[in-house]
């Protein structure tokens, strides 16, 4: 029998219950209100490309503040000070190479996924398999970092220890991601992120105001006083919590961490199918670019905010106790709301941390089952000829199988880190989507085979690595030692997949691979300007 306040008691079960369930029963009603009339398959992929720059600015700000954004990055910074703020640099930094480089060029040139750009001129078979593939696994890993998010912070709201319990806790969201997309699509999804998006930054504003206004405004001095707070060093930070020694800065072996994170972080969202997906929801190429502009301002205050709200942590509420929190380090943003605001800010601020996990992960299975369903069924299987009718009903069949799956390897890394996860995902993206898209947009000699070596070998060694980390082998199989010494695979594998694109494409000549080339002209301009965009192309 599961006894629900078995650990410290944080903030009041009752509330935060009650908090949750309105949040749940408000997207919902918002879901079913406005996809009322999706009836075609576009309106399911992209909400019929009618939303507004302003409205897909905040849908991508919803879809990109994911529970590592928040959770996630408060409670690296609480803990590993310094080294946790580099999450929130490169997490903003890679926002700005996804929206300039990749996601325009990207929209002018396909229709609802990434493997129709990669499909313009190259085979489309292999190219659209590969893509789907590598978007499947990435979205499964991200998936991974919002249910530990999701399981971590109602066991700290709930006072719950029990195993079992907070692995329904993460069945729950995975029953509620199933439902949001099968009954909303993405126009339904893009509402739930644009609330979400204005509630998260709305409640980190409060936040840091409140933090900001207990300090007198003085950030240095907050800074200093949380460095203060820092001195247990079994936490691995002792008084270095402000200088570059807590996790990446001790050795040369975390300062290469640091580098292959790095890359991560600055290349992995422009391999992100979820977010790129969004893109395809406006109907202009100017109406993209607006949501550009309103993406970066608001992820990138939201960061400043982090910072802020990572110090108070450190402060107010002390790193032993958020490390002792039912959800470690992704509990010091709830635990420094109680401590700001009581027993009902805290479950307001934890309700929309939670809306932050459900709407993230609606996105995510969106955007996997899309590529069963649109990619691999539609155009692999029946080569184009499948109904709307059909490759609706595979995108609905996807949908309740990927939150299966999401739920069960969910249960298995729910003690992770949520930020850690999602550099996970991040070096993964960089390694098979990000270079294989920028070639394709960019370089005219890459071929069907060099686009298919050196995303299918970026993809296989990124996932042999993570697997054989430390947060794998050791921390989820049990092993004394782990294989490989780093814990972000990007350093090596995305240098690869770019060296094996080029080398495998420069050696290719092939009738094809010659025909391929000369279509890049054609996609260059259509990606450019925006000519043709309207007309999808023949893939």
């Amino acid at each position: 029998m599961i006894t629900l306040l078995e650990t410290p008691q944080y903030g009041n079960p009752v509330i935060n219950i009650a908090v949750f369930a309105l949040f749940v029963a408000a997207t919902l009603a918002v879901v079913i209100t406005v996809s009322r009339q999706k009836t075609k398959a576009s309106d399911f992929y992209t909400g019929g490309a009618k939303f507004s720059g302003r409205q897909n600015g905040l849908a991508i700000t919803g879809d990109y503040l994911s529970a590592a954004a928040f959770l996630g990055v408060t409670g690296a910074i609480a803990i590993y000070g310094y080294d946790g703020l580099l999450y929130s640099v490169g997490f903003f930094v890679a926002l700005l190479i996804a929206l300039y480089l990749v996601a325009e060029p990207m929209r002018n040139t396909g229709k609802y996924t990434m493997a129709d750009v990669l499909s313009f001129r190259m085979s489309q078979k292999p190219v659209r398999t590969a893509a789907a593939t590598s978007t499947l696994v990435i979205s499964f890993v991200y998936l991974l970092a919002q249910m530990a998010g999701a399981g971590g912070l109602v066991a700290l709201l709930l006072g719950v220890s029990d195993r079992n319990m907070q692995s329904l806790v993460i069945g729950l969201v995975g029953v509620l991601m199933i439902v949001y997309v099968l009954i909303g699509g993405m126009k339904g999804t893009t509402w739930v992120q644009m609330i979400k998006a204005v509630l998260l930054v709305s409640g980190a504003a409060v936040m840091t105001f409140l933090v900001l206004m207990g300090n007198g405004f003085n950030l240095d001095g907050l800074a200093l006083a949380a460095q203060q707070a820092a001195l247990d060093a079994t936490t691995g930070t002792g008084k270095d919590l402000l200088e570059p020694m807590g996790r990446y800065g001790a050795t040369d072996w975390t300062k290469l961490s640091f580098l292959s994170l790095s890359l991560a972080l600055i290349a992995g969202p422009s391999g992100l199918p979820h977010v790129l997906m969004r893109f395809y929801t406006v109907p202009t190429a100017k109406e993209a670019r607006k949501s550009a502009v309103w993406a970066i301002v608001l992820v990138g205050v939201f960061f400043l905010f982090t910072l802020v709200l990572g110090l108070g942590a450190a402060k107010l509420v002390g790193q032993q106790t958020i490390l002792a929190a039912p959800g470690g380090a992704n509990s010091a943003a709830p635990l420094l709301a109680l401590n700001l605001g009581g027993e009902i800010f805290m479950g307001v601020i934890s309700g929309v941390a939670f809306a932050t996990i459900l709407a993230v992960v609606s996105g995510l299975a969106l955007a996997g089952a899309s590529a069963v369903s649109h990619d691999l069924y539609a155009r692999v299987i029946k080569k184009g000829q499948a109904s709307e009718a059909d490759e609706m009903k595979v995108s609905r069949m996807a949908t309740v199988v990927l939150g299966v799956v999401a739920v069960l390897l969910g249960i298995a890394f729910e003690k992770q880190n949520v930020a850690f996860m999602v550099g996970l995902a991040f070096g993964i993206a960089a390694s098979s989507n990000f270079p294989v898209l920028i070639l394709s947009m960019y370089w005219k000699g890459l071929t069907t085979r060099g686009a298919l070596a050196g995303g299918y070998i970026g993809l296989f060694v990124a996932v042999a690595l993570v697997v054989m980390s430390k947060s794998v082998w050791v921390t989820v199989f049990g092993n004394a030692q782990a294989l490989f010494p780093y814990d972000q695979p990007a350093l090596f594998s995305m240098p690869l997949a770019f060296l094996v694109c080029w080398l495998v494409s420069v050696t290719d000549s092939s009738a094809s691979a010659a025909k391929e080339k000369e279509a890049f002209d054609d996609q260059f301009v259509r990606a450019q300007t925006g000519y043709g965009a309207a007309v999808a192309s023949k893939h």
